[in-house]
């Protein structure tokens, strides 16, 4: 009897072995589509895309459309949504809706913009004239030979270097005489010329270590000319704490030629008391760029936010009296509020018969928001009015769409822990991200209690972005995947550690999807997907994933995923 049953247990084994080693017809096969909606024509366009996705096998269209602001959308907006469901029901081709962002908060924010995840700013100094108080940078900070009139060899004196390629031009300045030059592409290549190469770490740049005050917001400046540069060649500002951590993303683009123009970005101090000011140019191949008169100042009350969480207080330096708003001063906003740091915050104006008198020295602590890199704005996850316009957005889904699953927009969160909405909780960040992908699965289940929810895997992997340390987090996301429920479909996207994701996610129970392609020329990608998802118990399926509307290898995938 022993003897059979483990002969029973041997083959068992063996059957689950092949099993999950053997191509999988997938269930999910998807492609993603981004749209706004905003004409006939980009309806006919999405309606294309579906036509080449049914004939190849696709039954799936992830679809980014503004969910999170459906009670926005114009009437014609909305007739649109319903013209696709029609034609996507008759071409079996199920839409599955994705919203409910937070890393990029647009949507949300289309609904109000100080609900943006804010940065605090401690002790701003504002001194009061007549009618209203100004900001004043205090201390002043200053970067030395700013202007690169001094040198030291071949380099601007007072900065260090970073890559081969940057060099002191006598002969081209903004307003001076000399200028920093960057030469892309004009070192030999160790890796072939063929070959990306960008130097040690892809970074080229020149620093100085500046002294700034902790919890301050400061803005960068650079003049920048550019001659043949790209493509996509990138300018960076930054501003890097003494522990490594990166106070500043900025990655703009850069024209291929132009002349001398200004860029400008922004930075709180944090927790720093000095960090090294670094600016420098990135993924060019070839080309030049110049820059000159560099700069760090402080500024106040640029992109302050007002929100339950994210309260200003004014006080008097001198006697620590705490000042009314509406009493003391008019209800203080940025009527400029963008998250860009091309522009100045606002003076404060007093009221008539205001407690602040001319020469008084005022103590501003607030909260900003800020972008990441050129354009994402996350909002914040404890505020209360996040959730009810999320609520708003759900039935509207269900009338227009009447989906069957739901994919939760939840990446790349880099802003977050500091206003007083979250300290409150008395959360950790991992915790607080969990509740809110719990709260939005619940959300969505109780409108339609037999929806299958799907989510981006990054910020619940500790192989991608469930780090220690992550961005402009006051906190930590380890751990965020002890949160979040357990009947949901991970979505993994991180291509070079796609193997340690959905093994990670598989022996949690959960189960996978890969999102593959993102714009190659080729359909490697999704084989290496492939490979890795025929090992994985519980994948779903794979999803053509394009970010720049690269449809032309759709068929050849579609084939490829579903002719198996």
């Amino acid at each position: 009897m022993k003897r059979s049953l483990i002969s029973v247990l041997a083959c068992l084994a063996a059957m689950t072995a092949v099993m999950w080693s053997e191509p999988n017809k997938y269930r999910d096969r998807w492609v993603y589509v981004s749209t706004g909606f905003d004409s006939d024509q980009e309806l006919e366009r999405v309606e294309g895309i579906a036509r080449t996705a049914s004939e190849h096998g696709i039954n799936g269209m992830l679809l980014s459309a503004g969910f999170d602001a459906m009670d926005l959308k114009s009437p014609e907006a909305l007739n649109r949504i319903k013209r696709l469901k029609q034609t996507c029901d008759h071409l079996g081709v199920e839409i599955i809706p994705t919203g409910f962002g937070v890393g990029y908060g647009g949507g949300v924010m289309s609904h109000d913009k100080n609900l943006a995840a804010g940065q605090p700013v401690r002790g701003a100094l504002f001194v009061a004239g007549e009618h209203e108080a100004h900001f004043v940078a205090d201390p002043p900070v200053k970067v030395a030979n700013a202007s690169f009139e001094q040198q030291q060899g071949d380099l601007p004196a007072g900065f260090t270097v970073r890559g081969a390629r940057a060099t002191l031009d006598a002969g081209v300045g903004h307003a001076g005489k000399s200028s920093v030059r960057f030469d892309v592409g004009h070192e030999k290549n160790p890796y072939g010329p063929d070959e990306d190469y960008r130097g040690e770490e892809g970074a080229v740049f020149i620093a100085q270590s500046v002294p700034v005050h902790p919890y301050r917001s400061y803005r960068l400046r650079a003049w920048v000319k550019t001659e043949n540069a790209g493509p996509h060649m990138a300018i960076h500002l930054l501003a890097v704490a003494p522990d490594g951590r990166d106070l500043c993303y900025m990655e703009p683009p850069l024209p291929q030629t132009s002349e001398w123009h200004e860029v400008t970005w922004g930075f709180n101090s944090w927790y720093a008391d000095h960090v090294e000011f670094r600016v420098g140019v990135s993924d060019g191949k070839v080309g030049k760029v110049w820059v000159d008169d560099v700069a760090i100042e402080e500024v106040g009350l640029t992109n302050v936010l007002r929100r339950p969480g994210t309260p200003v207080k004014v006080r008097n330096q001198k006697t620590g009296m705490v000042y009314e708003e509406g009493r003391d001063y008019a209800a203080i906003s940025d009527p400029r509020l963008d998250f860009s740091w091309d522009h100045e915050g606002p003076a404060i104006s007093l009221l008539p018969g205001s407690r602040i008198h001319t020469g008084d020295r005022l103590r501003i602590d607030y909260y900003h928001g800020t972008t990441i890199y050129r354009d994402q704005t996350p909002i914040d996850m404890s505020e209360p009015a996040v959730y009810e316009i999320w609520q708003r957005q759900i039935p509207l889904i269900e009338k227009y769409l009447a989906p069957k699953k739901y994919f939760l927009s939840m990446d790349e969160v880099r802003v977050g822990g500091f206003c007083e909405a979250c300290r409150r909780r008395h959360l950790s960040m991992a915790q607080i991200l969990g509740d809110c992908v719990t709260r939005q699965h619940d959300m969505i289940r109780a409108a339609n209690p037999k929806a299958e929810v799907y989510v981006w895997s990054d910020m619940f992997d500790p192989n991608h972005n469930a780090q220690e340390k992550y961005f402009l987090i006051d906190g930590s996301f380890h751990g965020t995947w002890n949160y979040i429920p357990k009947d949901l479909v991970i979505g993994c996207w991180y291509y070079e550690k796609r193997d340690l994701s959905l093994d990670f996610f598989s022996k949690l129970g959960y189960r996978t999807l890969g999102a593959g392609y993102y714009d190659a020329d080729d359909l490697e990608n999704p084989k290496g997907w492939m490979e890795s998802l025929d090992r994985t118990r519980g994948a779903t399926g794979i999803m053509y994933t394009t970010w720049e509307n690269k449809y032309q290898l759709l068929p050849a995938f579609g084939d490829l995923v579903s002719k198996r």
